[in-house]
């Protein structure tokens, strides 16, 4: 996050809020904004990590943001709002939400034993 709200700080942002534009100003297109992901992972990753299908796509990073939020115990309702999801969505992330269950479980016990 500091890396981020430094490039907003000398950059700013486009006058929609996107924080990457071209050098216009307009939408970058695919292609631009792959081979600059590419590039990317190669200054920042090791050579076995950029060989591996770590951050392989930028959906990836929203992937591993919906699965945070999930298994930390964000509501699926919640979750599915700030990704901009439908709750039906976030089936593709089951793994996760699986993960949560234990917790989910303790939580209600935890619930049941205080009306004792």
């Amino acid at each position: 996050m500091r890396l981020v709200r430094e490039h907003i700080k000398e950059f700013g942002t486009a006058e929609d809020g996107r924080l990457f534009r071209a050098a216009q100003g307009g939408h970058l297109l695919s292609k631009e904004y792959g081979e600059v992901w590419k590039a990317a992972r190669l200054a920042v990753l090791t050579e076995s990590e950029a060989a591996s299908p770590l951050a392989d796509v930028p959906y990836s990073l929203r992937h591993a943001g919906v699965s945070l939020w999930l298994e930390s115990g964000v509501s699926p309702a919640e979750v599915a709002r700030r990704a901009g999801h439908s709750i039906a969505v976030l089936r593709f992330y089951a793994k996760a939400i699986h993960r949560n269950q234990e917790r989910a479980n303790q939580q209600i016990e935890r619930a049941l034993e205080a009306t004792d």
